[in-house]
């Protein structure tokens, strides 16, 4: 969900959102968005729980990014990655993951081909291919299992967060 300044009463962000994979995405105008979104609404009660389940997870990717090795905070973006997609195959750059784990592309280039050995992803020219969820999991830490039982929780079992 892009739209949550406009749920929330902005009318600007001081920001940009973009697609960090590809795929389908659904685009409302804001007159029609908030004039669906009316209090007590289905869609309203359900951006209200989407909000609080977001601030979970900002809340506890911050706490995991200033706790946790590089590994598992990989780990950890390559399994909410696959939930996101819905699928164990997606193009990923190094440059992007180092981004999103505020570290340097070396330091991702190291542990991609870690977790490779390891068995659980095959990466190769910017392709992510997920071989083993279950050894992801492992060698994550709990937060990826706390963000998705929140989202979970909050949003709905097939919740896409």
């Amino acid at each position: 969900m892009v739209g949550l300044p406009v749920f929330l009463g902005a009318n600007t962000i001081p920001g940009q959102a973009f697609a960090q994979i590809p795929g389908v995405a659904l685009r409302m105008r804001t007159d029609v968005f908030q004039r669906e979104v009316t209090p007590g609404s289905p869609l309203y009660n359900l951006l209200q729980r989407y909000t609080q389940a977001l601030f979970n997870q900002i809340a506890q990717a911050a706490a995991c990014n200033r706790l946790h090795s590089i590994e598992e905070r990989f780990c950890r973006w390559m399994l909410m990655t696959e939930d996101q997609v819905g699928s164990n195959q997606f193009p990923l750059t190094q440059e992007f993951i180092a981004q999103m784990l505020g570290v340097r592309r070396a330091s991702v280039s190291v542990v991609a081909a870690t977790i490779q050995r390891a068995g659980f992803i095959n990466y190769k020219r910017g392709k992510m291919t997920i071989l083993d969820r279950e050894g992801l999991q492992a060698a994550t830490c709990e937060c990826y299992a706390i963000i998705k039982e929140e989202f979970e929780r909050l949003v709905g079992g097939d919740s896409i967060y």
